[in-house]
């Protein structure tokens, strides 16, 4: 893991359809500077990327997967699933994420990261939305290692909210702990980030609905601030 370099703020839109969402995300983001939080469709969004919750095999056949692979048409699902190919096997494993070129204006790039190993699985007993959405945040980390600046913009929606089932307080309270471990470290790979998160948001499961975890470091790292 290192430490986050300075760098230009990223902008970040949270945007869904389900108003139980958006007010969890009001709530949960409340205090929390450069979130744009609004009810509407992910496709209206003029952002550099979008990021779409996938399941494990980048089968873009339901929910949000499969409204992005509409509006960008089949091609999309290919790039995405051969880049799991070549970088993971085939397999995308919860908690890490594939950045493609969308081969659209807007957005540039879509960043596709699993809440679920199979289509339309149950996994609001789980911590699958803080893995995928800091996965995804890393993701731009490491997009804009490759080329800087090529992200300054991105649009999400509630990750697991829909066909994952998990209750929007959580999902926005889980999502809440992803940005935030993205606004201080980068990690040197997905283990290392999966690990971290784990350690930490284990026992999360006996906590209240409305508790909010930051992430801290293993003991080997340290914070920008």
């Amino acid at each position: 893991m290192t430490v986050n370099r300075e760098q230009a703020p990223l902008k970040v839109v949270l945007t869904d359809i389900n108003t139980h969402v958006v007010e969890a995300w009001r709530a949960a983001f409340a205090d929390t500077p450069g979130i744009e939080i609004r009810k509407g469709s992910i496709l209206d969004e003029q952002v550099d990327a979008w990021v779409s919750p996938t399941n494990s095999r980048g089968r873009m056949d339901g929910g949000v997967d499969a409204a992005v692979k509409r509006y960008l048409g089949a091609g999309i699902q290919l790039r995405v699933q051969r880049a799991i190919r070549d970088r993971f096997a085939g397999s995308l494993p919860v908690g890490s994420a594939v950045c493609v070129p969308s081969g659209a204006t807007n957005p540039r790039f879509l960043i596709s990261t699993p809440t679920m190993e199979t289509s339309s699985q149950n996994v609001s007993e789980t911590l699958n939305v803080a893995l995928a959405c800091a996965a995804a945040f890393q993701a731009i980390h490491r997009q804009n290692a490759q080329a800087p600046g090529s992200i300054t913009s991105v649009a999400l929606v509630g990750m697991g909210a829909r066909t994952g089932r998990v209750p929007a307080r959580v999902c926005a309270n889980l999502m809440w702990s992803g940005y935030t471990l993205f606004q201080d470290y980068s990690f040197e790979d997905y283990d290392d980030l999966r690990s971290t998160i784990v350690a930490q948001l284990d026992d999360l499961e006996n906590a209240p609905e409305e508790k909010r975890v930051r992430i801290a470091p293993p003991a080997r790292g340290t914070s920008r601030r």
